[in-house]
């Protein structure tokens, strides 16, 4: 139970709903999209994943802050139990927030908002506000002292991948040949994965040119994850269309699978309320296989498919297109994550195929020098 000071704020949604709480984390108001996850762990991992860069998250479970938050672990330059340097939300929306501590935990989660200048909200029946955003769909939120604050932002027209993506190359060396990950917001735990099956990486800013990209000789490309809306990335949609022009094997994950869609002709939605969990059944539609997977996303690809594509996974939920196979070329995408950090790890199968992809081409020596 949170037992520190505490000061009533409250939380606004843009169609005038307010629900009273109490303030704990950061100072100031705080604005975003509201969303919310029905993950029972896993905080640390979210709270850091650049995908929620310009959202509020409403976390379902009603006690969040059990274990604290643990010391930033890094092996091989990538971060293994955080997803970014930093918290990536605006703000979180809580029911309770506690004072747990783990034998890893250096800080409560309060202290790590606290830190980073994130406001919080605690004391809200989140099962209610949950239930609210199900029915009229995600919206801008505040967290402010204020009931009639000002400042509502229309999230829709925001490219928030610039403000997550690296800014120049930065070089993962390993033993292997060398994959070109291009960083819409990208979540370490890819990077981790990566690292692990032997490759050497180049991680790219999410404006590089097909170009440049080429410059690097990669035997196999990534397109990360990341937030906001993809219909403002027509520039990026371009390039992912001269890139799969090229005979190298690529994967798309969450946003990189909506460019490849879009790159391809398919349409991408916006949904009423996303999808934010990390268990989520997923249907592989060649093994019949369900699969549990995390998600986090709010648009979805639909529609028609071109006849140059297999959709590969459909959702359980509502039948939204989860992965996709580019006929007579070796790309594949899917919506969810493979890397899954938190949750199941059923769709670490998609690094498998992506590495049989690369390594099939052998175009690579020792050390991932090329033949």
């Amino acid at each position: 139970m949170h037992r520190g000071k505490t000061r009533s704020i409250y939380l606004i949604l843009e169609d005038g709903s307010v629900y009273d709480g109490f303030a704990f984390g950061g100072r100031g108001d705080a604005r975003g999209e509201v969303v919310f996850t029905t993950s029972m762990n896993g905080y640390v991992e979210s709270l850091s994943d650049p995908s929620y860069n310009g959202q509020m998250l409403v976390i379902t479970h009603p006690l969040v802050g059990n274990y604290g938050v643990p010391k930033k672990l890094r092996r091989n330059g990538i971060l293994t139990n955080f997803e970014s340097d930093r918290i990536q939300v605006s703000g979180l929306v809580l029911e309770e927030i506690t004072k747990g501590m783990e034998w890893n935990s250096e800080k409560s989660l309060e202290e790590w908002l606290e830190e980073e200048n994130v406001p919080g909200i605690y004391g809200i029946d989140t099962r209610s506000l949950t239930l609210h955003l199900r029915e009229n769909g995600s919206m801008a939120g505040i967290i402010s002292d204020s009931k009639n604050p000002k400042g509502f932002e229309d999230y829709e027209k925001k490219n928030l991948v610039e403000n997550v993506s690296v800014k120049k190359p930065v070089y993962y060396d390993n033993n292997g040949p060398t994959i070109a990950i291009v960083d819409y917001g990208l979540k370490e735990g890819i990077l981790d994965c990566m690292y692990a099956m032997g490759y050497s990486i180049i991680r790219l800013p999410y404006n590089t040119t097909e170009k440049k990209l080429f410059s690097y000789d990669p035997s196999g490309i990534v397109l990360t994850n990341g937030p906001g809306n993809p219909l403002l990335l027509e520039k990026e949609v371009s390039t992912v269309a001269g890139i799969m022009e090229h005979d190298v094997p690529m994967l798309g994950i969450c946003l990189g699978h909506q460019l490849i869609s879009m790159a391809v002709g398919m349409n991408i939605r916006k949904m009423a309320f996303g999808h934010r969990a990390i268990n989520k059944g997923v249907i592989d539609l060649a093994s019949g296989r369900c699969m549990v997977t995390t998600h986090n996303h709010g648009y979805a690809v639909y529609g028609e498919t071109p006849a140059n594509i297999d959709v590969s996974h459909v959702s359980l939920d509502d039948r939204t297109i989860e992965g996709i196979r580019v006929k007579g070329k070796k790309v594949i995408s899917v919506q969810f994550h493979p890397e899954a950090r938190p949750g199941a790890g059923d769709g670490l199968q998609i690094f498998k195929e992506f590495d049989m992809m690369v390594k099939s081409g052998k175009k690579w020596g020792s050390k991932g020098s090329k033949k």
